[in-house]
């Protein structure tokens, strides 16, 4: 009896043939990777590349991905921004499926922060109970964004719902 991958969408341009192949090869073994090469391109960047995961940001992602391949991924997006030098090079959006969904986006110029932003992803796995605290989190949000701010070294987290922007300050959820 075969056990069905669950579909893992990965969406890019600009990529060469070679880092597509190692992406491909790390996250094939565990979903069914579909691949859309004809994304939107923005004239900002030379490099876009944007990963749904069909699981939940948590610690149970953390056990089916591994640590390993974990690592190795932040390694190939780390090395894909080393390759292209700094400025608007490269944007990766990271997503995670879930209740909300979460987006980790990555776009800054410097690589020394860029590659700092890849490695406090990490760290976020524990904010997520204070953050999307049931008893705290507006009902409306289906979609949390985090943005990494380079100035202070840490994640910012943000959301949008219907007509309203919502902010993560002094522990609680508040209208931006």
């Amino acid at each position: 009896m075969s056990i069905s991958k669950l579909p893992l969408s990965l969406r890019f341009y600009g990529t060469s043939p070679w880092e597509m192949e190692v992406l491909f090869s790390l996250l094939h073994n565990l979903f069914n990777v579909q691949e859309d090469p004809s994304a939107d391109q923005d004239e900002d960047f030379t490099t876009m590349m944007d990963i749904t995961f069909p699981l939940e940001f948590n610690e149970v992602f953390f056990k089916q991905f591994g640590a390993l391949r974990w690592d190795k991924l932040k390694g190939i997006i780390k090395e894909m921004k080393r390759r292209r030098g700094g400025g608007k090079s490269l944007r990766v959006y990271i997503r995670f499926s879930g209740k909300p969904d979460i987006i980790f986006m990555i776009d800054l110029d410097d690589r020394h922060s860029f590659d700092t932003a890849i490695d406090k992803i990490d760290f976020v796995l524990e904010l997520l109970p204070y953050q999307l605290d049931p008893k705290k989190i507006p009902k409306e949000i289906t979609k949390v964004s985090y943005q990494f701010d380079d100035i202070i070294g840490r994640w910012n987290i943000s959301a949008d719902a219907e007509d309203r922007t919502y902010g993560f300050v002094e522990n609680e959820w508040k209208v931006t």
